[in-house]
């Protein structure tokens, strides 16, 4: 028995109880195929204090509806924006909430061929028996439909066009074709609860063009970055302190290190300071909010082996380097200058600490 704790459970087993609450005090009408009404569905990803639901995204109240109400349809969603605006975490939200399992998904990079979309065989069975349910091996698509739960699929733009089109049958009939087979069997029809929510990486427009067909069977959301920083600085707080937790370390990340690091990922990822000045902004990174959670977590996994539990100032720009320069030299002069230009007119000892590291920019 291997007794190692799960890295990252899925979210309807981190918070099995918080869906078990919202399902007794539901009021609202389900649709069909759901475990919960839309308006349960909500208040499990933005959060409800009465019922201590905790809030798992930030975004508007009008774009969770929209995007709730659509996958009551036979309309599948679309999340479009930047790496790191969380729109994967939101898809699978959103199916743990309303068909109690997240884990149906399609890596949209690892699709080759309609087999794997769709089903394929285990060749050793179809060796012995021939075609048969039995020696049928279902894909997440055929699992959804037939179990009629979400079925999440990443990154559908890294997708070769004959796999998109494929979703087309999918998304217009809602059945899958089994020539292989015979009567009943060949035929798979999707049940209700099944729907399908795609995400897709901006910076990925035009590596395979989605169809005409395929956009109008499905609602796009774009998925913003946190606009405001006080959002995004409890958003870091919070979700690094769980990951340093999960890691078996007992360290508490200070507001001032948090400040410091989302300010200067805020700043860098909109060209703009808080007080309205232009700045450079990074041309290999996004200095998102999921990369400014890993610093954090990196900062106190370090700090519990290293620095007797404390996080320190003095190690943020060195583990800020990892994070924010990738493979684009000038993103280091553009650094250097944003440090010379901005941190230095910032105002407090926590910042004159960072401020002392640039050092490391040499």
């Amino acid at each position: 028995m291997n007794d190692k704790a799960i890295q990252r459970p899925a979210a309807e087993q981190t918070y099995r109880e918080e869906l078990e609450r919202l399902s007794r005090c539901d009021s609202g009408s389900v649709p069909p195929g759901w475990n919960l009404s839309p308006f349960a569905v909500e208040k499990f990803i933005l959060g409800d204090r009465e019922l201590n639901i905790e809030p798992k995204f930030v975004g508007s109240r009008e774009l969770i509806t929209r995007i709730i109400i659509n996958l009551a349809t036979n309309r599948g969603a679309m999340l479009i924006g930047e790496p790191g605006t969380a729109k994967s975490w939101l898809s699978e939200l959103l199916a743990c909430a309303v068909s109690g399992q997240s884990t149906l998904t399609v890596q949209g990079g690892a699709i080759t061929s309609t087999n794997q979309l769709l089903y394929s065989w285990n060749e050793a069975q179809l060796k012995n028996t021939g075609p048969t349910k039995q020696a049928l091996i279902a894909s997440p698509i055929y699992q959804g439909m037939v179990k009629g739960q979400l079925v999440r699929f990443e990154e559908i733009a890294r997708c070769p066009q004959h796999i998109q089109d494929s979703i087309l049958s999918i998304l217009s009939e809602r059945q899958i074709q089994i020539p292989e087979l015979e009567g009943e069997d060949s035929v798979v029809y999707a049940r209700d609860g099944f729907n399908i929510i795609a995400t897709s990486n901006s910076l990925d427009k035009g590596v395979h063009e989605m169809s005409a067909a395929l956009k109008r069977r499905m609602n796009f959301e774009t998925i913003a970055p946190i606009r405001n920083i006080h959002d995004e600085i409890d958003v870091v707080a919070r979700e690094a302190e769980k990951l340093i937790r999960a890691s078996g370390v007992e360290v508490t990340p200070s507001p001032e290190v948090i400040e410091v690091l989302v300010t200067i990922f805020h700043e860098l990822r909109n060209g703009q300071t808080l007080d309205g000045r232009s700045t450079d902004r990074l041309a290999a990174t996004v200095m998102s909010t999921a990369e400014a959670i890993s610093v954090v977590h990196a900062m106190g996994v370090h700090a519990y082996y290293y620095r007797n539990s404390e996080i320190q100032l003095s190690d943020l720009v060195n583990f800020l380097m990892g994070a924010a320069l990738k493979d684009n030299k000038e993103d280091k002069r553009r650094m250097k200058h944003y440090f010379e230009t901005e941190v230095s007119l910032k105002k407090g000892p926590h910042w004159m600490a960072v401020y002392e590291q640039r050092h490391h920019l040499q």
